[in-house]
Parts: structure tokens; C-alpha cells; sequence
């Protein structure tokens, strides 16, 4: 059996970064600017205080996101995409344009990824 490794390709880094639920809805929910924990959570309903977190710190990893921790009382922490995170504008904009060009009785649009 031939087993060779597959060069890393883009789609496959960005697969990688953004594969899986809620991954580019939160990306999605940051290209206006900057957000709290809390924006964010309300924003995408149905995602778990878990997972948010997990994903953030995936991206912030990554150099996708941005965390800034205020020292106020209460505490206050934003997120907010880097210039990279921010490159995925156009590709966010082509997945809308593909998505609504499919005809609504064909799929049940559900945000909810639990």
C-alpha cells in the first residue's frame, strides 16, 4: 500500500482553522468589530459557554482573534479579529452569495449546531 502525505494545501489549513460547528458564524459575528464573551454568546444561540470559549482560544492560537482583558471591575475581556482574521471578509461575503443562491425549499436553515 502507498502511503504518501498529501502537501498542506489552502483549503486544507483553512479546513483546519475553520472546520467544524459555529467556527466561521463566529468569525461571521466579529467582522463588524469588537465584542465581549457575553455579545458574542448572545449572538449565536445555542452555543455552549464550552465551546465559545474553546473556539476563541483556538483562534487567538491561531492569530485569527485578539483577546483584551480590562482591568475594571466587573472584568472586562473583548475579542476582536486580527488583520488575518479580517481577510476572511471575502470568503465569508462568497459563502453568502453561494448560500443564497440555493433555493430556500431545498434546506432548513438552522443555526443551531449543538
Amino acid at each position: 500500500m502507498n502511503t504518501r502525505e498529501a502537501p498542506c494545501c489552502g483549503v486544507a489549513i483553512f479546513l483546519t482553522l475553520m472546520g467544524g460547528p459555529w467556527a466561521t458564524l463566529i468569525v461571521r459575528e466579529l467582522l463588524p468589530g469588537p465584542l465581549r464573551f457575553t455579545e458574542l454568546r448572545r449572538a449565536l444561540q445555542g452555543i455552549s459557554a464550552h465551546t465559545l470559549t474553546h473556539r476563541l482560544k483556538q483562534f487567538e492560537a491561531s492569530g485569527l482573534v485578539t483577546r483584551t482583558a480590562y482591568a475594571e471591575t466587573p472584568p472586562r475581556v473583548v475579542y476582536e479579529l486580527t488583520p488575518l482574521g479580517n481577510e476572511l471578509r471575502s470568503v465569508l461575503e462568497a459563502m453568502a452569495v453561494w448560500g443564497d443562491s440555493v433555493p430556500e425549499k431545498s434546506i432548513e436553515c438552522n443555526e443551531t449546531f449543538g
